[in-house]
């Protein structure tokens, strides 16, 4: 896991080289064609992925993005009109057979279907109008790390052809980079985390999907009790769990979520919570008793990707301070096939 988390910016640098091409030509395709719905689907760390892509994509788009519930076609066979629809499937393996199932009846219902996967020659990769590859290698790792990163940038590539808005998402790898070097900082603050079995993990807007990801990393390689809310759900009701000590990790950009930050963190302090923000916000960082710096000139815009880097080595790091293999997590396998 460690590894694969290393080997990030480098996936990331080799996706947008070999990847641009095919990202321009379905510009021009989707130039031709009404759409009026995107629908992503996907499970576990990809669902995670797919969270922030439809947040990216209904902001630069103007397109209304629907998260897929599987069941609706493998569980209750019903069937939805998508003929105005791109439909886009995300799974690191491509081998989710509910997931290929949904890209399989939304064909039939006259979608475009797009796949985005690390597996050229997976089941989804035949099934999809169109198959975009996260060039990562092969990921061994149960924890999914450089195959989430590498989704994340498919959606950021993938906004720049459908909407009008300029996407810098060429300076992701770098960033990337520079999160890297947080480790040792990282090292030293799992310390005081061993003993931790139960936190919450917040995050907002484009890092929303993120604060689901690093619960989902805690509970699989640490195995902590993870819960993941948004900094506006949070004050309705979850903030009742909170009691003096209990760790609050936020997600916590400079941009248009930051004021929602450091309302919490005033209460959060106010409850003598435990807090650790990842942020490059001087004013978050002074608010937090506990912080992951990241540097200032990275945009709220292009932040999920470098922000989540820092929280895989968190969850890694944290594993192996409480005596756990994160590479070996009890009870998973790399490939879930569910119906």
């Amino acid at each position: 896991m460690l590894q694969e988390i290393s080997e990030q910016p480098v996936v990331l640098e080799r996706t947008i080289q070999n990847e641009r091409g095919k990202l321009k030509k379905l510009g021009q395709l989707f130039q031709n064609r009404d759409i009026d719905l995107i629908v992503l689907a996907a499970r576990g760390s990809s669902d995670n992925a797919s969270l922030f892509g439809r947040y990216l994509l209904e902001i630069t788009t103007g397109i209304p993005v629907s998260l897929s519930a599987p069941s609706i076609f493998t569980l209750y066979n019903s069937s939805l009109n998508l003929k105005r629809a791109v439909v886009i499937g995300v799974s690191q393996s491509g081998e989710g057979t509910d997931i290929n199932t949904v890209l399989e009846r939304a064909k039939e219902s006259g979608a475009f279907t797009i796949g985005i996967t690390n597996e050229e020659d997976s089941a989804m990769a035949q099934i999809t109008d169109e198959t975009l590859l996260i060039h990562a290698g092969r990921e061994k790792s149960v924890a999914a790390t450089k195959t989430y990163t590498g989704q994340m940038l498919h959606f950021y590539m993938l906004a720049s052809v459908l909407g009008d808005r300029k996407i810098d998402f060429e300076r992701v790898p770098h960033f990337s980079a520079q999160a890297l070097q947080l480790k040792v900082n990282v090292e030293e603050l799992v310390r005081r985390y061993v003993f931790m079995e139960n936190c919450v993990v917040v995050g907002r807007g484009l890092n929303y999907g993120n604060s689901y990801e690093l619960a989902l990393k805690l509970m699989e390689t640490c195995y902590v009790v993870a819960e993941r809310f948004s900094s506006a759900d949070f004050f309705h009701g979850p903030l009742a769990i909170v009691e003096k000590r209990f760790p609050a990790i936020l997600f916590a950009p400079k941009g248009v979520t930051r004021q929602s930050s450091l309302d919490l963190l005033a209460r959060l302090d106010e409850l003598h919570a435990d807090c650790l923000a990842i942020t490059n916000d001087k004013s978050v960082a002074r608010k937090s008793p506990h912080t992951l710096l990241l540097p200032e000139e990275i945009d709220e815009f292009l932040s999920p990707i470098p922000f989540i880097v820092p929280a895989q080595l968190f969850a890694a790091l944290l594993a192996r301070e409480k005596g756990i293999d994160p590479d070996a997590p009890r009870s998973l396998s790399k490939v879930t096939k569910t119906i």
